[in-house]
């Protein structure tokens, strides 16, 4: 189940924020930059508990790039933790890193989640999402790690035999290489980190979230993008979701021809008939879904087929398993597993079919995650047959398994996966740290409307002030992580810095869409009717982006964001 990979390049995009600070508990200051001392040989030498450094070496400027720029010198160490012996499965663990550290350093560290099930050691360059690789970290001087997680390539799923391999999937590793890259930082620099950093995409978001609940004390900025802080919950319901459209497919080897191309485009085009103006133009988006929830209806907006399904129209059955999906699974007692999710336009686009059609019934996904890394016990037979796992799951008997512990496996994968009290950021808060959560309108795995439920709760445990320390943004039109149709390029990292250390709250983020020209190749999904510039605000919810009613339609700053 690989949830995220490396976006495609992009230009470097522009932040707008609030003009005055927040009011706040604290404010913590701005970190002062610190050179490398005595050389990246010197760090061979490196002692913490626990550790063994692999190599260590110097990475020339300019020997990596990022959107045509040139990274600046660093060193690179690898290594690894707590190497040991499973006594379930005889197999041998650790958690392995990878840490780059700038010659020239800004005194801030940021730990790098990586995507999906893990298992490999990402470059540590700081990719977290969002912006294309001038965002990255490590090309603005952090120092950045990058792990995977505690178990290798080769051990995925099946890790998910051992306890100790879930639990350090779950949560372990980050709370093991936290300190240890202090501790390398302060050898490298002659002190500590000034400000810390947590980040990254999917399952990367969900490694921020769990550390931002059950570490605050060790990071000042969280950022959460489409993050799968739920996601046994998630996954689960991609099985439910695969077993909608096996009963409308026309091929049951192939799920997409329950919903095709043409037919996704037509229930998208009738979506934007609907809401596209709600929000002041007419522009291909959807800003104001809340509104949308109501003012469109697949019933009554999209028509039914009086023949054969020809592009033109759904079928009542298709209809019924698509309306089905949204509204999330179901037991018998017909109790809700898992959130709603909203019509968007952004169905269209291939990551949502790539999610819907293929992951949820794939061999490297979403049944293997269920069956072998979140239940308990685990079912090591569930790779012989993905495709026959997801369709016989069974929500009565098998959904409880995801909450279940026995002997061996202590923890269950609701404990291991999840925030502990997940609502309960008041540690994060009183320390004056911040957190920003982004997701795109038709993320195809995670649901955008189990976030609203998580930032909703959030603000009532606040009494109404969650907006001074946690800020929630979401992108119409776009897929999991990226992509579909929407303006998908941003930059939180940016945002969160600047509200982190100059207490200036993100009041927008303002989003490009990857058009042709960009450094990192279009997005081919973008309308050719909209500028390949194309730019938007992106508003804290609940707040929607709506054209002012003059100027450029194509550019932020001729929209408000507004309830």
């Amino acid at each position: 189940m690989r949830f995220f990979w490396s976006l495609a390049a992009a230009p470097l995009l522009l932040v707008a924020c609030a003009q005055q600070p927040t009011a706040g508990r604290l404010q913590l200051a701005a970190a002062t930059g610190a050179p490398l001392q005595g050389g990246c040989n010197a760090l061979t030498q490196f002692s913490f508990p626990g550790t063994a450094i692999s190599s260590v070496t110097t990475q020339a400027a300019g020997a990596l790039k990022v959107g045509g720029k040139d990274i600046a010198a660093h060193c690179v160490v690898t290594g690894k933790m707590n190497e040991r012996v499973s006594p379930v499965d005889g197999k041998t663990y650790a958690v392995g890193f990878e840490m780059r550290l700038p010659m020239d350093w800004n005194g801030r560290f940021l730990y790098q989640g990586n995507g999906g099930t893990d298992g490999a050691v990402a470059s540590a360059i700081g990719s977290v999402g969002g912006g294309g690789p001038l965002t990255n970290a490590l090309y603005r001087g952090f120092a950045v790690i990058s792990s995977d997680a505690g178990h290798n390539a080769s051990q995925n799923p099946l890790f998910g035999m051992d306890p100790q391999a879930r639990i350090d999937y779950g949560y372990g590793a980050v709370q093991k290489l936290t300190p240890m890259a202090k501790a390398l930082i302060k050898t490298a620099y002659g002190k500590g980190p000034d400000r810390s950093y947590i980040g990254g995409t999917s399952n990367g978001g969900r490694h921020a979230m769990v550390a931002a609940a059950r570490i605050p004390q060790e990071y000042d900025g969280v950022l959460a993008n489409s993050p799968g802080f739920d996601l046994p919950k998630a996954a689960a319901a991609q099985l439910y979701t695969a077993q909608q459209f096996r009963k409308v497919a026309t091929d049951e080897a192939d799920l997409s021809s329950a919903f095709t191309v043409a037919e996704r485009q037509l229930v998208a085009r009738s979506i934007l008939a609907r809401c596209d103006g709600l929000d002041g133009v007419v522009d291909g988006l959807v800003q104001d879904v809340e509104a949308c929830r109501t003012a469109f209806s697949l019933a009554r907006d999209v028509p039914t087929c009086s023949g054969a399904r020809d592009g033109t129209c759904l079928s009542t059955a298709q209809k019924s398993a698509i309306d089905l999906m949204y509204a999330g699974p179901v037991n018998s007692r017909g109790e809700r597993l898992y959130a709603t999710q909203p019509y968007d336009p952004g169905l269209a686009g291939s990551g949502w079919a790539s999610w819907k059609f293929t992951s949820s019934v794939g061999a490297a996904r979403d049944p293997v995650a269920v069956g072998i890394i979140f239940q308990v016990p685990p079912d090591p037979a569930v790779m012989g047959n993905t495709r026959a796992f997801a369709f016989n799951y069974n929500f009565d008997t098998d959904y409880p398994k995801l909450f279940q512990s026995n002997a061996t496996y202590a923890e269950s994968a609701w404990s291991f996966m999840t925030p502990p009290n997940q609502t309960r950021l008041d540690a994060l808060r009183e320390r004056g740290a911040k957190m920003i959560v982004v997701q795109g309108m038709s993320d195809g795995v995670f649901s955008i409307d189990d976030t609203k439920r998580w930032y909703d709760e959030v603000n009532a445990l606040n009494n109404g002030r969650a907006a001074d320390f946690v800020r929630f943004f979401r992108v119409p039109g776009m897929n999991h992580s990226s992509g579909g149709i929407a303006t998908d390029q941003y930059d939180a990292l940016d945002a969160l810095v600047n509200w982190v250390e100059k207490g200036v709250a993100p009041d927008r983020i303002v989003a490009s869409a990857r058009g042709a020209g960009n450094a990192g190749g279009a997005n081919n999904e973008v309308p050719a009717s909209w500028a390949s510039d194309r730019t938007r605000p992106l508003c804290p919810y609940p707040l929607v982006a709506r054209y002012n009613g003059s100027g450029d339609s194509e550019r932020a700053q001729n929209f408000s964001c507004k309830p």
